[in-house]
């Protein structure tokens, strides 16, 4: 059912856009008014300004309609929060990988901190330029 109403959704978001695209501007008007042929179209002298802007309504209703249903749609998948949440404690310390061997020395536990001592002020040889 949402993978129809996917579809559907795509077909008028494409329709939407070819309606939208085939609409004259509001300053066309100002051409068909001078007489430029307009009456030897297919909607008449009037265009097809009142047929496009109400399929062009509707369209974008049903859009907005189906938009809604597939957010209704997406929040009643109760998805889990991690990819680990579903698993018991026990199938999650199996998935963790040991360690490489490696040719490094071991770090000790607890690291001894080395003095060093600061010259004083006054123990700082000079430099003559």
């Amino acid at each position: 059912m949402e993978s129809i109403l996917v579809i559907v959704h795509l077909f008028l978001a494409i329709g939407l856009v070819g309606l939208i695209l085939i609409q004259h501007g509001k300053g066309a008007d100002m051409g068909a008014a001078f007489g430029s042929g307009a009456s030897a179209t297919v909607f008449g002298s009037r265009g097809a300004s009142n047929f496009l802007s109400r399929t062009t309504g509707i369209l974008a209703a049903v859009f907005f309609v189906t938009s809604l249903t597939l957010a209704y749609f997406a929040m009643q998948t109760s998805e889990p929060e991690t990819l680990m949440a579903d698993l018991p404690p026990a199938a999650v310390e199996e998935r963790v990988a040991p360690l490489p061997p490696s040719d490094l020395p071991a770090v000790p536990e607890q690291i001894e901190v080395l003095e060093v001592p600061v010259p004083a002020p006054d123990d700082v040889p000079q430099v003559s330029e």
